[in-house]
Protein backbone atom coordinates (compact mmCIF):
# COMPACT_ATOMS: atom_id res chain seq x y z
CA UNK A 1 0.00 0.00 0.00
CA UNK A 2 3.01 2.28 0.80
CA UNK A 3 4.54 1.39 -2.61
CA UNK A 4 0.98 2.76 -4.17
CA UNK A 5 1.01 5.57 -2.55
CA UNK A 6 4.12 6.65 -3.43
CA UNK A 7 3.62 6.11 -7.08
CA UNK A 8 0.53 8.27 -7.10
CA UNK A 9 1.89 11.17 -5.70
CA UNK A 10 5.08 10.69 -8.30
CA UNK A 11 2.39 10.91 -10.98
CA UNK A 12 0.47 13.80 -9.30
CA UNK A 13 3.83 15.86 -9.58
CA UNK A 14 4.47 14.56 -13.20
CA UNK A 15 1.31 15.65 -14.11
CA UNK A 16 2.12 19.06 -12.43
CA UNK A 17 4.97 19.52 -13.65
CA UNK A 18 3.71 18.93 -17.42
CA UNK A 19 0.49 21.21 -16.87
CA UNK A 20 3.33 23.78 -15.99
CA UNK A 21 4.81 23.37 -19.26
CA UNK A 22 1.69 23.26 -20.77
CA UNK A 23 0.86 27.18 -19.22
CA UNK A 24 3.95 28.05 -20.15
CA UNK A 25 3.96 27.16 -24.12
CA UNK A 26 0.07 28.69 -24.24
CA UNK A 27 1.33 32.04 -22.63
CA UNK A 28 3.94 32.06 -25.02
CA UNK A 29 1.68 31.60 -27.84
CA UNK A 30 -0.48 34.29 -26.86
CA UNK A 31 1.89 36.58 -26.33
CA UNK A 32 2.78 36.19 -29.75
CA UNK A 33 -0.80 36.31 -30.94
CA UNK A 34 -0.88 39.64 -28.90
CA UNK A 35 2.05 41.07 -30.64
CA UNK A 36 0.61 39.92 -34.07
CA UNK A 37 -2.78 41.33 -33.11
CA UNK A 38 -1.02 44.71 -32.60
CA UNK A 39 0.99 44.67 -35.67
CA UNK A 40 -2.13 44.08 -37.82
CA UNK A 41 -3.96 46.98 -36.10
CA UNK A 42 -1.34 49.53 -37.06
CA UNK A 43 -1.56 48.25 -40.61
CA UNK A 44 -4.95 48.65 -40.69
CA UNK A 45 -4.97 51.67 -39.38
CA UNK A 46 -2.64 53.50 -41.73
CA UNK A 47 -4.11 51.78 -44.56
CA UNK A 48 -7.39 53.61 -43.60
CA UNK A 49 -5.33 56.91 -43.27
CA UNK A 50 -4.06 56.60 -46.59
CA UNK A 51 -7.74 55.74 -48.19
CA UNK A 52 -9.13 58.90 -46.53
CA UNK A 53 -6.44 61.27 -47.98
CA UNK A 54 -6.85 59.52 -51.16
CA UNK A 55 -10.50 60.02 -51.22
CA UNK A 56 -10.25 63.84 -50.23
CA UNK A 57 -8.06 64.47 -52.80
CA UNK A 58 -10.49 62.86 -55.20
CA UNK A 59 -13.06 64.88 -53.74
CA UNK A 60 -10.86 68.05 -54.41
CA UNK A 61 -10.54 67.58 -57.93
CA UNK A 62 -13.78 66.39 -58.48
CA UNK A 63 -15.38 69.88 -57.23
CA UNK A 64 -12.79 71.73 -59.01
CA UNK A 65 -13.89 69.65 -62.81
CA UNK A 66 -17.45 69.06 -62.47
CA UNK A 67 -18.74 72.75 -60.55
CA UNK A 68 -19.87 74.25 -63.86
CA UNK A 69 -22.13 70.72 -64.81
CA UNK A 70 -23.36 70.76 -61.51
CA UNK A 71 -24.50 74.34 -61.60
CA UNK A 72 -25.90 73.70 -64.89
CA UNK A 73 -27.96 70.70 -63.82
CA UNK A 74 -29.26 72.96 -61.04
CA UNK A 75 -30.43 75.57 -63.44
CA UNK A 76 -31.78 72.89 -65.32
CA UNK A 77 -33.88 71.55 -62.77
CA UNK A 78 -35.09 75.26 -61.73
CA UNK A 79 -36.42 75.95 -65.39
CA UNK A 80 -37.83 72.42 -65.41
CA UNK A 81 -40.11 73.62 -62.20
CA UNK A 82 -40.89 76.80 -63.60
CA UNK A 83 -41.77 75.34 -67.01
CA UNK A 84 -44.40 72.80 -64.77
CA UNK A 85 -45.51 75.47 -62.52
CA UNK A 86 -46.52 77.70 -65.42
CA UNK A 87 -47.90 74.85 -66.72
CA UNK A 88 -50.07 74.04 -63.76
CA UNK A 89 -51.41 77.27 -63.79
CA UNK A 90 -52.48 77.35 -67.42
CA UNK A 91 -54.39 74.21 -66.75
CA UNK A 92 -56.26 75.86 -63.74
CA UNK A 93 -57.42 78.58 -65.86
CA UNK A 94 -58.39 76.61 -68.67
CA UNK A 95 -59.81 74.53 -65.65
CA UNK A 96 -61.66 77.70 -64.20
CA UNK A 97 -62.43 79.49 -67.28
CA UNK A 98 -60.26 82.68 -66.40
CA UNK A 99 -62.80 84.71 -68.06
CA UNK A 100 -64.50 85.37 -65.11
CA UNK A 101 -62.45 88.98 -64.15
CA UNK A 102 -64.86 90.68 -61.53
CA UNK A 103 -64.25 90.94 -57.60
CA UNK A 104 -66.06 92.15 -54.84
CA UNK A 105 -65.64 95.61 -54.10
CA UNK A 106 -68.22 96.06 -51.79
CA UNK A 107 -71.71 95.57 -50.16
CA UNK A 108 -74.13 98.35 -51.00
CA UNK A 109 -77.54 97.09 -49.27
CA UNK A 110 -79.45 94.31 -47.83
CA UNK A 111 -82.96 93.39 -47.51
CA UNK A 112 -84.39 91.15 -44.42
CA UNK A 113 -86.62 88.82 -46.66
CA UNK A 114 -88.55 86.49 -44.05
CA UNK A 115 -87.92 85.45 -40.21
CA UNK A 116 -88.38 82.18 -40.04
CA UNK A 117 -87.16 78.79 -38.07
CA UNK A 118 -84.04 78.31 -36.00
CA UNK A 119 -81.42 80.57 -35.23
CA UNK A 120 -79.24 78.51 -37.48
CA UNK A 121 -80.20 77.49 -41.29
CA UNK A 122 -80.24 78.46 -45.12
CA UNK A 123 -81.93 79.14 -47.68
CA UNK A 124 -80.67 79.78 -51.37
CA UNK A 125 -82.05 79.43 -55.53
CA UNK A 126 -80.53 77.18 -57.59
CA UNK A 127 -77.97 78.96 -60.18
CA UNK A 128 -77.81 76.43 -62.05
CA UNK A 129 -81.69 76.06 -63.42
CA UNK A 130 -83.77 78.58 -64.85
CA UNK A 131 -86.67 78.39 -62.60
CA UNK A 132 -87.69 80.78 -59.59
CA UNK A 133 -87.70 78.18 -56.73
CA UNK A 134 -86.66 78.63 -53.24
CA UNK A 135 -85.32 76.24 -50.85
CA UNK A 136 -85.06 76.60 -47.29
CA UNK A 137 -83.58 74.07 -44.92
CA UNK A 138 -83.81 74.93 -41.47
CA UNK A 139 -81.58 74.03 -38.59
CA UNK A 140 -78.15 72.52 -38.14
CA UNK A 141 -79.15 68.73 -38.15
CA UNK A 142 -82.22 68.08 -39.77
CA UNK A 143 -83.73 65.71 -43.07
CA UNK A 144 -86.50 67.80 -44.35
CA UNK A 145 -86.48 70.41 -46.98
CA UNK A 146 -88.77 72.87 -47.88
CA UNK A 147 -89.43 74.14 -51.44
CA UNK A 148 -91.36 77.02 -52.61
CA UNK A 149 -92.63 78.05 -56.39
CA UNK A 150 -90.75 81.43 -55.66
CA UNK A 151 -89.86 84.27 -53.63
CA UNK A 152 -93.12 85.66 -53.21
CA UNK A 153 -94.21 82.19 -52.02
CA UNK A 154 -91.91 81.72 -49.66
CA UNK A 155 -92.49 85.25 -47.94
CA UNK A 156 -96.16 84.49 -47.54
CA UNK A 157 -97.14 83.35 -43.60
CA UNK A 158 -98.25 79.91 -43.77
CA UNK A 159 -95.22 78.23 -45.24
CA UNK A 160 -95.84 74.72 -44.57
CA UNK A 161 -98.57 74.60 -46.49
CA UNK A 162 -97.27 76.64 -49.57
CA UNK A 163 -93.95 74.50 -49.63
CA UNK A 164 -93.36 71.37 -51.29
CA UNK A 165 -91.68 68.84 -48.50
CA UNK A 166 -88.67 66.59 -49.64
CA UNK A 167 -87.42 64.31 -47.17
CA UNK A 168 -83.89 63.56 -46.88
CA UNK A 169 -82.42 59.53 -46.47
CA UNK A 170 -80.05 60.91 -44.54
CA UNK A 171 -80.08 64.14 -42.12
CA UNK A 172 -77.28 66.97 -43.04
CA UNK A 173 -74.88 68.31 -40.64
CA UNK A 174 -74.71 72.34 -40.55
CA UNK A 175 -75.77 74.97 -42.76
CA UNK A 176 -72.79 74.36 -45.28
CA UNK A 177 -74.99 72.98 -48.21
CA UNK A 178 -76.31 73.75 -51.50
CA UNK A 179 -78.21 73.19 -54.43
CA UNK A 180 -76.66 72.99 -57.91
CA UNK A 181 -77.94 71.94 -61.20
CA UNK A 182 -81.35 70.20 -59.71
CA UNK A 183 -78.71 68.25 -56.74
CA UNK A 184 -78.23 68.97 -53.23
CA UNK A 185 -74.88 68.62 -52.26
CA UNK A 186 -74.92 68.24 -48.30
CA UNK A 187 -72.14 66.93 -45.42
CA UNK A 188 -73.97 63.98 -43.94
CA UNK A 189 -74.76 63.81 -39.92
CA UNK A 190 -72.67 61.69 -38.30
CA UNK A 191 -70.06 60.84 -41.03
CA UNK A 192 -66.08 62.40 -40.49
CA UNK A 193 -66.09 64.15 -43.93
CA UNK A 194 -68.95 62.41 -46.38
CA UNK A 195 -70.41 64.39 -48.98
CA UNK A 196 -74.09 63.22 -50.41
CA UNK A 197 -75.13 64.21 -53.91
CA UNK A 198 -79.11 64.12 -54.00
CA UNK A 199 -81.33 64.32 -56.90
CA UNK A 200 -84.21 66.68 -56.23
CA UNK A 201 -86.67 65.32 -58.89
CA UNK A 202 -86.17 61.74 -58.07
CA UNK A 203 -85.52 62.33 -54.47
CA UNK A 204 -82.94 59.68 -54.39
CA UNK A 205 -79.16 59.64 -53.65
CA UNK A 206 -76.99 60.05 -56.93
CA UNK A 207 -73.76 59.71 -55.62
CA UNK A 208 -71.33 60.11 -52.47
CA UNK A 209 -67.66 61.05 -51.72
CA UNK A 210 -65.23 61.42 -48.86
CA UNK A 211 -63.20 64.79 -48.50
CA UNK A 212 -59.71 64.14 -47.73
CA UNK A 213 -58.54 66.33 -44.84
CA UNK A 214 -62.23 67.59 -43.65
CA UNK A 215 -64.55 66.82 -40.71
CA UNK A 216 -61.75 67.23 -38.05
CA UNK A 217 -62.55 70.69 -37.18
CA UNK A 218 -65.33 73.56 -37.77
CA UNK A 219 -64.77 75.50 -40.83
CA UNK A 220 -65.38 78.66 -38.95
CA UNK A 221 -64.51 79.61 -35.02
CA UNK A 222 -67.58 81.46 -34.73
CA UNK A 223 -70.39 78.35 -36.24
CA UNK A 224 -69.06 75.08 -34.60
CA UNK A 225 -71.70 73.25 -36.13
CA UNK A 226 -70.51 73.50 -39.75
CA UNK A 227 -67.21 70.89 -40.65
CA UNK A 228 -67.67 71.71 -44.43
CA UNK A 229 -68.73 74.41 -45.98
CA UNK A 230 -70.23 74.22 -49.63
CA UNK A 231 -70.36 76.90 -51.65
CA UNK A 232 -71.01 77.59 -55.68
CA UNK A 233 -69.80 80.21 -57.68
CA UNK A 234 -69.00 80.79 -61.39
CA UNK A 235 -67.24 77.65 -62.10
CA UNK A 236 -69.53 75.73 -59.95
CA UNK A 237 -68.84 73.64 -56.75
CA UNK A 238 -66.35 74.17 -53.70
CA UNK A 239 -65.55 72.79 -50.68
CA UNK A 240 -64.45 75.28 -47.38
CA UNK A 241 -63.17 74.00 -44.68
CA UNK A 242 -60.16 74.33 -42.22
CA UNK A 243 -57.73 71.52 -41.25
CA UNK A 244 -55.21 71.12 -37.81
CA UNK A 245 -52.27 70.51 -40.32
CA UNK A 246 -52.63 73.80 -41.56
CA UNK A 247 -53.13 75.34 -38.17
CA UNK A 248 -56.42 76.42 -38.16
CA UNK A 249 -56.31 77.75 -41.52
CA UNK A 250 -58.92 77.46 -44.06
CA UNK A 251 -58.53 75.18 -47.25
CA UNK A 252 -60.86 75.36 -50.09
CA UNK A 253 -61.53 72.33 -52.66
CA UNK A 254 -62.54 72.13 -56.33
CA UNK A 255 -65.05 69.86 -56.89
CA UNK A 256 -66.62 68.68 -59.87
CA UNK A 257 -70.20 68.14 -59.41
CA UNK A 258 -70.76 65.66 -62.45
CA UNK A 259 -67.93 63.30 -60.80
CA UNK A 260 -67.71 64.82 -56.99
CA UNK A 261 -63.88 63.87 -57.54
CA UNK A 262 -61.47 66.02 -56.19
CA UNK A 263 -59.99 68.59 -59.32
CA UNK A 264 -57.50 70.70 -57.00
CA UNK A 265 -56.86 71.93 -53.39
CA UNK A 266 -55.32 75.49 -51.97
CA UNK A 267 -53.99 75.65 -48.44
CA UNK A 268 -54.84 79.48 -47.90
CA UNK A 269 -53.54 81.97 -45.90
CA UNK A 270 -57.43 82.74 -44.03
CA UNK A 271 -57.71 81.89 -40.41
CA UNK A 272 -60.72 80.29 -39.12
CA UNK A 273 -60.31 82.00 -35.38
CA UNK A 274 -62.98 84.29 -35.15
CA UNK A 275 -64.77 83.75 -38.84
CA UNK A 276 -68.35 82.85 -38.91
CA UNK A 277 -68.85 82.29 -42.78
CA UNK A 278 -67.22 82.15 -46.05
CA UNK A 279 -68.31 81.75 -49.69
CA UNK A 280 -66.75 81.32 -53.36
CA UNK A 281 -67.01 84.52 -55.72
CA UNK A 282 -65.60 84.14 -59.26
CA UNK A 283 -62.40 81.41 -57.98
CA UNK A 284 -62.20 83.58 -54.88
CA UNK A 285 -62.52 83.24 -51.44
CA UNK A 286 -64.08 85.77 -48.71
CA UNK A 287 -64.08 85.13 -45.62
CA UNK A 288 -66.12 86.60 -42.88
CA UNK A 289 -65.42 87.53 -39.41
CA UNK A 290 -67.23 88.75 -36.63
CA UNK A 291 -66.88 89.17 -32.40
CA UNK A 292 -67.72 85.81 -30.42
CA UNK A 293 -71.02 87.84 -29.20
CA UNK A 294 -72.11 89.00 -32.40
CA UNK A 295 -71.47 92.44 -33.71
CA UNK A 296 -70.74 93.89 -37.61
CA UNK A 297 -69.41 91.40 -40.16
CA UNK A 298 -66.88 92.00 -41.68
CA UNK A 299 -64.55 90.54 -44.94
CA UNK A 300 -61.03 90.51 -43.48
CA UNK A 301 -59.48 87.76 -46.04
CA UNK A 302 -59.53 87.18 -49.30
CA UNK A 303 -58.33 84.33 -51.50
CA UNK A 304 -57.98 84.39 -55.10
CA UNK A 305 -57.20 80.81 -56.58
CA UNK A 306 -55.41 82.35 -59.62
CA UNK A 307 -53.13 85.09 -58.43
CA UNK A 308 -55.67 87.69 -59.93
CA UNK A 309 -56.99 89.39 -57.28
CA UNK A 310 -53.86 91.80 -54.96
CA UNK A 311 -55.63 90.87 -51.51
CA UNK A 312 -53.50 93.18 -49.49
CA UNK A 313 -55.03 96.54 -51.48
CA UNK A 314 -58.26 95.10 -50.40
CA UNK A 315 -60.05 97.33 -47.62
CA UNK A 316 -62.02 95.21 -44.87
CA UNK A 317 -65.43 95.24 -46.22
CA UNK A 318 -68.42 95.55 -43.59
CA UNK A 319 -71.87 94.39 -43.80
CA UNK A 320 -74.45 97.36 -43.69
CA UNK A 321 -76.68 98.41 -40.69
CA UNK A 322 -76.88 94.84 -38.96
CA UNK A 323 -76.01 93.73 -35.62
CA UNK A 324 -75.57 89.96 -35.37
CA UNK A 325 -73.99 87.23 -36.62
CA UNK A 326 -74.53 84.66 -39.76
CA UNK A 327 -74.72 80.80 -39.62
CA UNK A 328 -74.22 80.83 -43.36
CA UNK A 329 -73.22 83.03 -46.25
CA UNK A 330 -73.87 81.81 -49.60
CA UNK A 331 -73.00 83.37 -53.40
CA UNK A 332 -75.73 83.29 -56.11
CA UNK A 333 -73.71 83.76 -58.96
CA UNK A 334 -76.93 83.88 -61.32
CA UNK A 335 -78.07 87.59 -59.57
CA UNK A 336 -74.55 88.23 -58.26
CA UNK A 337 -75.86 88.78 -54.21
CA UNK A 338 -75.36 87.07 -51.39
CA UNK A 339 -78.27 84.59 -49.26
CA UNK A 340 -77.87 84.98 -45.74
CA UNK A 341 -79.05 83.56 -42.87
CA UNK A 342 -78.34 85.51 -39.63
CA UNK A 343 -80.17 85.05 -36.57
CA UNK A 344 -83.36 83.15 -37.68
CA UNK A 345 -84.00 85.72 -40.78
CA UNK A 346 -83.22 85.24 -44.35
CA UNK A 347 -81.16 88.15 -45.77
CA UNK A 348 -80.24 89.24 -49.22
CA UNK A 349 -76.92 91.19 -49.62
CA UNK A 350 -76.41 93.52 -53.18
CA UNK A 351 -72.95 93.43 -54.14
CA UNK A 352 -70.87 95.93 -56.01
CA UNK A 353 -68.35 94.43 -57.96
CA UNK A 354 -65.02 95.50 -60.12
CA UNK A 355 -62.39 94.34 -62.72
CA UNK A 356 -59.41 92.42 -60.93
CA UNK A 357 -56.55 94.16 -61.55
Amino acid sequence: LKKRLEKCNQDILDYVDEFRDFSKMALSRLAGLNSYKAEVKSEVQNLLTRIERAQRDIDYFGSVTDSNPCIEVHEDLVKQQLLEEAEGKKKLKLMLNASCDHMLAGIKSLKIVKKTGDKHGSWMKDPGKKHTKIYLLNGSVNNVIFEFANIMTFMENNQTLSARRVTLPFPWEGTGHVIYRGFLFYHRYGSLNEIIKFNMQSRKVADQMLLPGAGRIPAYQLSPHTKIDLAIDEQGLWAIHAEPETGGNIVITKISHITMAVEHTWDTPCSSKDAEAAFMACNTLYVVYNSPSGGTSRIRCVYDVLDAVNTYEIPALHFPRRQGSHSTIHYNPKEKQLFAWGDGSQIIYKLRTQQKV
